[in-house]
């Protein structure tokens, strides 16, 4: 009787965690360039076939057992969060200042107080001093930003001149070339780990390349996020009906529960 208790508890539990990503994308509908985050959520047969192999006891034996339960707990559960980096559509903004990245593959590479991160987000501005900057102030980091001094990296744009970038990131300010965009290509997108402000962390920089030919890059438009709303919404009803079944299963445990112990107290009294 006590594990459906624990079962409907530890599945309603994951339900939460799942609205909390699906919120987390339908707040991020309108963010520029943002990646929805999409879950994987394990069953018994996976988990089992993950787990048994690392078992410190032979099969089939009751410790075995009773370690197999403690490692999975016998509930569904999310196995995975991984980020959808599908490609959003493009927004005509006729502003110079924003730019769009075509591929999925392809980043900006921006300079933050915890290090360098990639961004999607191309939605740019200019600080006061002339560089080109995130929404949230971050620096846009040129190719060669490495042999740049620490305090002064990133890209400087004339002020009072028009800037234009080429599909390949070259910065030109009144047709004056000005310096290149990093466009950060990772090896592996897996690898990428997602941070607030619609940033991504990496290990290492060997882990990016330089690409210097995408042909991706167009000025005056913004990438629209890839969140479906009506989608999302959907998916954040039905793991709301999720989680109000699990609430219910709970409720009829506990008063069952409740009765056997009062039915077993009753006996005790009678004997």
């Amino acid at each position: 009787m006590q594990n459906g208790y624990y079962q409907a508890t530890g599945a309603m539990v994951t339900q939460f965690n799942r609205l909390d990503i699906i919120t987390n994308n339908l707040a991020n509908v309108n963010t520029s360039g943002y990646k929805k985050d999409d879950v994987v959520i394990a069953d018994f047969e996976r988990i089992f076939k993950e787990t048994k192999d690392i078992l410190p006891l032979e099969n089939h034996t009751k410790d075995s057992a009773k370690f197999l339960n403690r490692a999975i707990n016998r509930v569904p559960h999310i196995n995975e969060v991984y980020t959808d980096f599908g490609a959003g559509g493009l927004k005509h903004t006729n502003n110079p200042l924003d730019i769009a990245i075509g591929k999925n593959d392809l980043f900006l590479l921006v300079d933050t107080p915890a290090g360098v991160r990639l961004t999607k987000n191309g939605s740019l501005n200019l600080d006061s001093e002339g560089y080109l900057v995130t929404k949230d102030g971050y620096r846009v980091l040129p190719t060669n930003y490495e042999a740049q001094p620490p305090l002064t990296r990133g890209i400087v744009i004339p002020q009072n001149a028009p800037m234009t970038i080429d599909s390949n990131g070259n910065i030109y300010s009144d047709q004056a070339p000005v310096g290149r965009l990093y466009v950060a290509q990772p090896r592996e997108l897996r690898n990428l780990q997602k941070e607030g402000d619609n940033l991504y962390k990496i290990d290492s920089m060997e882990e990016v390349v330089d690409n210097a030919t995408s042909g991706s890059i167009a000025q005056g438009y913004a990438q629209i996020s890839n969140v479906n709303p009506v989608k999302e919404m959907v998916s954040l009803i039905e793991t709301q009906r999720m989680v109000d079944m699990y609430q219910r299963v709970m409720t009829t445990h506990m008063s069952d529960l409740n009765q056997e112990a009062i039915n077993k107290l009753a006996s005790m009294r009678a004997n």
